[in-house]
């Protein structure tokens, strides 16, 4: 997976992924991440990337032209159009399943907005997918590209130690991920269930269900509408609603 960068502070992008699954990702050649400065495609003697506003307004916009050329800059002449994201409040809400649906791509270019947003012809001409990583204000894209960069490449085949590890991730399932437990069995006088350490591997799984469902219900009941439910399931919610 290769991540073009488009941003104005390109230097953000190192220390985060130097460590952990992205950093062993990268060093295994799984996934290159490319941090380009906006500045270097603004030709004018100050490298000025924004601009005031047609009719008026608080706050600046980042100018179209810049980012049209950073953008050309790593397309190959003949080569399929790289996905251009531009990270936005007003795009549609990053989720598992969107996240899900980056990973199968091979290379994404993601803009990071500043000041109050990029012209317009930006969005329509040449974004081809807006992504908001929640409900909030954040002072610019980077953060916001950074959490797709973590999500996405932790799918990317040989990123994680097991496969199992992402599939059985909180929203990977539809739920929230079941209460899990290590070494000691019991510390401070808290004991780990003892269903965890009987070796019966259908219990397990029975119990670990049940509590993801259990968690589900108690914190995030809004999940359960669109996730995949047998009857068994349907019958311990309805066991928690009584």
């Amino acid at each position: 997976m290769r991540f073009h960068v488009l941003t104005l502070f390109p230097a953000m992008f190192e220390s985060p992924f130097a460590e952990g699954v992205v950093g062993r990702a990268r060093d295994k050649g799984l996934v290159s991440i490319h941090a380009m400065d906006i500045r270097t495609f603004a030709h004018d003697r100050h490298r000025t990337v924004d601009d005031y506003q047609f009719g008026g307004g608080p706050g600046m916009l980042m100018k179209p032209d810049p980012l049209f050329e950073a953008v050309e800059s790593v397309r190959q002449p003949g080569a399929k159009d790289i996905p251009v994201i531009l990270m936005s409040p007003q795009g549609r809400v990053l989720t598992q399943r969107v996240v899900e649906e980056l990973a199968e791509l091979d290379e994404i270019a993601l803009i990071c907005g500043r000041y109050e947003g990029v012209d317009e012809r930006v969005r329509q001409r040449l974004a081809t997918d807006e992504i908001s990583v929640g409900d909030y204000v954040l002072g610019g894209g980077e953060l916001a590209a950074m959490v797709v960069i973590e999500a996405v490449s932790r799918l990317v085949p040989g990123a994680l130690g097991s496969f199992e590890s992402a599939q059985d991730d909180s929203f990977t399932t539809g739920l929230l991920q079941h209460p899990q437990y290590t070494r000691p069995a019991e510390f401070r006088g808290w004991r780990a269930p003892d269903v965890l350490m009987s070796g019966n591997h259908a219990e397990i799984e029975r119990w670990r269900r049940r509590e993801s469902l259990r968690r589900t219900y108690e914190r995030r009941p809004d999940l359960l509408e669109s996730a995949p439910l047998t009857e068994e399931d349907r019958a311990f919610l309805a066991e928690l609603g009584e």
